[in-house]
């Protein structure tokens, strides 16, 4: 064997290798999206880490939440911000999708449908959003 290439012999036949493109994935539909949903990680991952640091701003006291808002008002971390935002909202949609597979409630013995779980997730993200709007608004 030379320079660590095999090549064929009886006991080694030659493998077949198709070439695969780097973006096979966007081919079909349903690969996007799943894709995507697991590249939303990385947006929440960040939320958490900006919230982190939030908390971290107001703990230091005035001058440094401050300067935290200032940096946080520049180009970069808005537009990032913006972009996560987005993806946290298609992270939730696609995990509230997925609800009725995970959890199967059954009631008086009858599975209850699938579309009352995803509805009641949907509701209680629309309370919880309003009840947070009324916190930094209406108090």
């Amino acid at each position: 064997m030379n320079g660590g290439a095999r090549r064929y012999t009886e006991f080694y036949p030659e493998l077949y290798a198709s070439r695969i493109s780097t973006f096979w994935w966007v081919r079909r539909r349903s690969y996007l999206l799943f894709v995507l949903r697991e590249l939303s990680s990385v947006f929440v991952a960040w939320s958490v880490v900006y919230l982190l640091l939030l908390v971290n701003a107001v703990r230091l006291g005035e001058d440094q939440y401050r300067e935290f808002l200032d940096w946080s008002s520049r180009p970069w971390p808005l537009v990032l911000n913006i972009v996560a935002l987005l993806f946290l909202a298609f992270h939730a949609v696609t995990w509230f999708n997925l609800t009725p597979k995970a959890v199967a409630p059954h009631v008086r013995g009858r599975r209850v449908p699938p579309a009352v779980i995803a509805a009641s997730a949907y509701l209680g993200w629309v309370v919880v959003s309003a009840f947070v709007v009324w916190l930094l608004v209406g108090a």
